[in-house]
């Protein structure tokens, strides 16, 4: 028997004297198969470092043990540290993961979701793009009775479990942290008025203003497409021009609220001084740039890890609510960017 090249089920069996199938059930251990014959099929398996075909195996189970996560974008820390998340649980259960990313255009997502589902994928995990609506690219999986569960950016239409965070309560805090430091004049850069985080956290807003008794300005309020840097920047440079600008604003992303502070820091308006900024997603950097950056933190890790248990707990066959939603807690980080040092006892 050639060295060079791997053992395989075959091989055992020949050496042995014995069938394939004897030699299979007896390396898995299959009642009916004598002690003796399993120990020396294990002991001639070790000896050789046989390795299982488990593409084979996964075969005949009709199973790839593969994964597939789209995102919007890679390179935002919330969506990488997802990913870090769902990596590291789908490999403790034995699972690869192909990743995609659809740049925010649905027409990715859709090319992105058939090239997952016809390499064979297991079952899909997916934050929706801002173009997407209904999503029937998505269902597609379903009906070929394939398991799918949305994070983050999710739709409504679409009848998967759901993990996501509290974005409301988060944007909330934020603004509530806001007004206890003495704030009274605060504005929101949001996001898309139709995607469900976006109008979150916009809800959110309102509330904390509303249930201090602050009024909501329409001229404070602003709406990036492409949650960009350079949105924050423009959009800051418009509330400053404002016959009554605000003294904080809220951002829908750290992204944006770091352009906020770009624009701030050219025109030498102190932070937090002149005014307070908050942003969403506890980026890497938050804690790093001058000042640094208060903001909400959404676990992204643990929804990573989360989402994925949820798909090994359907692909187990165990019962699982099928539009269930999964609400992860926020985190309110306080930075300098927003901390004048004020606890105000509103109620």
């Amino acid at each position: 028997m050639s060295e060079k090249r791997r053992l395989t089920l075959k091989d055992i069996a020949k050496e042995l004297g014995i069938s394939v199938s004897t030699a299979s059930r007896a390396l898995n251990s299959y009642p009916g198969i004598a002690e003796e014959t399993i120990n020396m099929v294990k002991d001639f398996a070790e000896k050789h470092n046989y390795v299982p075909n488990t593409m084979a195996v996964n075969f005949r189970k009709n199973k790839t043990m593969t994964l597939g996560i789209i995102v919007p974008e890679l390179i935002h820390y919330f969506f990488s540290s997802v990913i870090s998340g769902a990596i590291q649980t789908a490999k403790k259960h034995g699972y690869s993961v192909f990743v995609s990313q659809t740049d925010e255009k649905v027409s990715d997502e859709v090319i992105a979701c058939r090239t997952l589902l016809s390499s064979g994928v297991d079952g899909l995990l997916i934050s929706i793009s801002n173009e997407t609506i209904e999503g029937e690219h998505i269902r597609e999986f379903l009906d070929e009775g394939k398991p799918v569960v949305q994070f983050d950016k999710v739709s409504d239409y679409l009848e998967t479990p759901k993990v996501i965070v509290d974005d409301f309560q988060g944007a909330f805090k934020a603004v509530e942290h806001l007004i206890k430091q003495g704030y009274k004049n605060i504005a929101h850069i949001g996001g898309w008025a139709d995607v469900k985080n976006s109008m979150e956290r916009k809800r959110g807003y309102e509330a904390a203003l509303d249930r201090y008794g602050f009024k909501i300005d329409k001229s404070y309020l602003f709406q990036c497409k492409d949650i960009s840097e350079q949105e924050g920047y423009d959009f800051t440079k418009k509330l400053m021009e404002l016959p009554n600008p605000p003294d904080a604003i809220f951002c829908i992303t750290d992204i944006v609220a770091m352009g906020a502070i770009k624009y701030l820091k050219k025109k030498k308006m102190a932070i937090p001084e002149h005014i307070g900024i908050v942003g969403f997603s506890n980026w890497q950097l938050a804690g790093l740039v001058s000042p640094g950056l208060s903001s909400v933190d959404q676990h992204a890790y643990q929804m990573g890890v989360k989402a994925v248990e949820i798909m090994i707990n359907i692909l187990k066959g165990n019962a699982v609510c099928k539009d269930e939603a999964h609400l992860l807690e926020t985190e309110l980080v306080v930075r300098e960017s927003s901390s004048l040092g004020k606890y105000s006892n509103l109620e």
